[in-house]
C-alpha cells in the first residue's frame, strides 16, 4: 500500500471511528442541555412502575433512589399478586418477600423471607445503610424493620386468600411460565451524574416450599451493579438463574467487550444448555452498560421489558432462545 492510499484509508477510518462514538455519545449526552440522558429498564410490562423510576431521574434523584421509587410502585399494587402486598402465598398460607438493592458504589443490601412488611426494596436499602451487615432474613429483618420505623401489614388480601385455598384443594405444584403478573420486577437506573444502581423485589414463587428464598435476593444472581462496566437484572425460575449467577455473569461479559444485548443472549443461553428441562420454565434477563445501551433476552417467548429514556417510556418485546 502506498503512502497516499494509506492516508486516504486512515482518513475513512478516522471518519468512522468518530461517527460511532457521536452515536454513542448522543444516546448518553442530551445535545442541548449537555447533561447524560438518565434512563430507567424494568423486567416486564410494569408501565407505571418504569414511568415513576424515569420520572425520578429526570427530577435529578439518584439514580438509586429511582430504582427504588419504580419498584415501590408494584410493591403496593395489589393486582400484583407476585411482588409485595396481595402476592401469592407459600404453601402454608403466609406472604413472604424478598429484595435487594446495589448502588453506583457497590454498597447492598438484601431481605429474604420477609413477612407482614410491605416495601422490602425500601428495607433492603435500610439493611445497607444503617446496619453492618449485607442481607438479613426472616424475624430478623422483620424486627430490624419495625425498629427503622416500617409499618406492619398484613399482606394477605382476599383474592389472594381465596385462590390459595383453590389451590389447597389439589395443592399441585409446577411453576407455570409468564403468568402471575410475570414474577419479579428488577429495575436498573441511570442518573444524570451517570451512575448506575439497581432495586429488586419478589415475593417468590406462588405457593412456594416454606423458606423457599429464590435469586432476587441474591447479589450477583437476581442483580449486579459494577458501576465501571454496567448492571444487570434477572426474572424466572430462580433455582435456575442462581445457577449460573447470571447477573453477574452478564455484568463481567460487557467487561470483556460484549454489548448488553450479546451479554443476555450468553447467560441464556447456558441455563438453556445446562438445564434438563428448559422448556418447562422461564428465565429473562435486563442489562445496561455505562454508556447507556441497553439488552434484553429471555427463554421462552413472551417476555418484555419496559425501557424509558428521553421523557418516553417504551415496552419492548423481548427476543428468545427456545423456538417451538
Amino acid at each position: 500500500m502506498d503512502r497516499r492510499n494509506f492516508i486516504k484509508k486512515s482518513s475513512y477510518g478516522g471518519v468512522a471511528l468518530s461517527l460511532g462514538l457521536h452515536l454513542a455519545a448522543c444516546r448518553s449526552i442530551n445535545a442541548v442541555s449537555g447533561k447524560i440522558n438518565p434512563i430507567s429498564i424494568c423486567t416486564w410490562g410494569f408501565v407505571d412502575a418504569n414511568a415513576a423510576a424515569g420520572r425520578a431521574l429526570e427530577n435529578g434523584n439518584n439514580a438509586l433512589d429511582a430504582a427504588i421509587k419504580g419498584v415501590n410502585v408494584e410493591e403496593k399494587d395489589l393486582k400484583n399478586t407476585t411482588v409485595g402486598n396481595g402476592a401469592a402465598p407459600d404453601r402454608e398460607g403466609n406472604v413472604t418477600l424478598d429484595a435487594s438493592v446495589m448502588d453506583h458504589q457497590g454498597n447492598c443490601g438484601s431481605v429474604v423471607y420477609v413477612q407482614d412488611i410491605q416495601n422490602v426494596a425500601s428495607l433492603a436499602r435500610e439493611v445497607m445503610d444503617h446496619s453492618p451487615h449485607v442481607m438479613l432474613a426472616g424475624d430478623g429483618a422483620y424486627q430490624f424493620a419495625i425498629n427503622r420505623g416500617f409499618k406492619k401489614q398484613n399482606l394477605l388480601t382476599d383474592n389472594s386468600k381465596n385462590q390459595y385455598r383453590e389451590w389447597l384443594k389439589t395443592s399441585k405444584y409446577k411453576p407455570v411460565i409468564n403468568i402471575e403478573n410475570h414474577d419479579t420486577i428488577g429495575v436498573i437506573c441511570r442518573d444524570i451524574n451517570g451512575n448506575l444502581s439497581g432495586a429488586c423485589s419478589t415475593s417468590g414463587l406462588a405457593y412456594k416450599m416454606p423458606g423457599r428464598v429464590g435469586d432476587s435476593p441474591i447479589i450477583g444472581a437476581g442483580l449486579y451493579v459494577d458501576n465501571e462496566i454496567g448492571a444487570a437484572a434477572a426474572t424466572g425460575l430462580g433455582e435456575e438463574i442462581m445457577k449460573t449467577v447470571g447477573s453477574f455473569l452478564i455484568v463481567e461479559l460487557m467487561r470483556n467487550g460484549k454489548s448488553p444485548q450479546e451479554a443476555c443472549e450468553e447467560a441464556v443461553k447456558r441455563t438453556a444448555k445446562r438445564a434438563a428441562n428448559p422448556e418447562d420454565f422461564q428465565v429473562a434477563y435486563i442489562a445496561m452498560n455505562k454508556a447507556g445501551e441497553t439488552g434484553y433476552y429471555s427463554l421462552q417467548q413472551g417476555f418484555a421489558m419496559m425501557e424509558y429514556s428521553n421523557g418516553t417510556n417504551r415496552r419492548k418485546e423481548s427476543a428468545y432462545y427456545l423456538k417451538t
